[in-house]
C-alpha cells in the first residue's frame, strides 16, 4: 500500500513545493491541496481571518472531508498521496478518524516566523497579497506556538525547515515515514 502524507504548515513555509516535490518520487503520485479544493466554492467562499465563522469552518470541513476520501481512493488505487493543509484553532480534527489508516504520515514544516516572512516575501506578487499572507503568518505563529506540543502527542512529526531547501525537506519526510 502506497503512503499518504500530510503536510502542514503556516502559510508560505513552502508545502505546496514541498508537497509536489515530495509526490515527484513516486511512480504514481497525487499532490492534493486543501486550498484548491475549498476555492472551487464560485459563490460565498470565506477566507481565514482572525474570527472563524461558521461558514469557513464548514467550508474548511467539506474541503478536507473531500480530500479525505479523494487520497483514500488514490491510496486504494496505488498512487501515493501527498495533502497539504495550513494549521488551523481546531487543531486539524477533521484528520483525527483518518490518522488511524494505515500508511498516513503527518508533518508539520515549520521554519523560524523570520524565514516565513522572507519566504512570503520572495514569492507575494502585489502588497495587498504579501500583507494578507504575512497577517496570516504571524496569526498562525501565535496559534501553533500554543498547539504544537499538542500536535506531537497526536504523532505529527514537526520539521524545521529553516535552513533546510526542498530536496533535504523532502529526505528528513522519507527518512521519518521509511516510505
Amino acid at each position: 500500500m502506497q503512503p499518504v502524507f500530510i503536510l502542514i504548515g503556516p502559510p508560505a513555509v513552502g508545502k505546496s513545493t514541498t508537497s509536489k516535490a515530495l509526490a515527484s518520487k513516486f511512480s504514481k503520485s497525487i499532490h492534493i491541496p486543501v486550498d484548491d479544493i475549498r476555492n472551487m466554492v464560485i459563490s460565498g467562499l470565506v477566507l481565514p481571518s482572525l474570527e472563524w465563522s461558521p461558514e469557513l469552518i464548514q467550508q474548511i470541513n467539506l474541503a478536507r472531508e473531500s480530500v479525505i476520501q479523494m487520497a483514500l481512493n488514490y491510496q486504494r488505487a496505488g498512487f501515493a498521496v501527498v495533502i497539504d493543509d495550513f494549521v488551523d484553532p481546531h487543531q486539524l480534527s477533521e484528520y483525527r478518524a483518518f490518522l488511524n489508516e494505515p500508511r498516513i504520515y503527518k508533518f508539520i514544516l515549520y521554519p523560524n516566523k523570520d524565514t516565513a516572512h522572507a519566504r512570503n516575501s520572495q514569492r507575494a506578487g502585489d502588497d495587498a497579497g504579501r500583507d494578507y499572507i504575512d497577517e496570516g503568518i504571524h496569526i498562525v505563529y501565535q496559534q501553533l506556538n500554543f498547539m504544537i506540543e499538542l500536535l506531537r502527542k497526536d504523532g505529527w512529526v514537526v520539521l524545521d525547515t529553516t535552513e533546510l531547501s526542498i530536496e533535504e525537506t523532502v529526505l528528513e519526510i522519507l527518512k521519518h515515514s521509511s516510505a
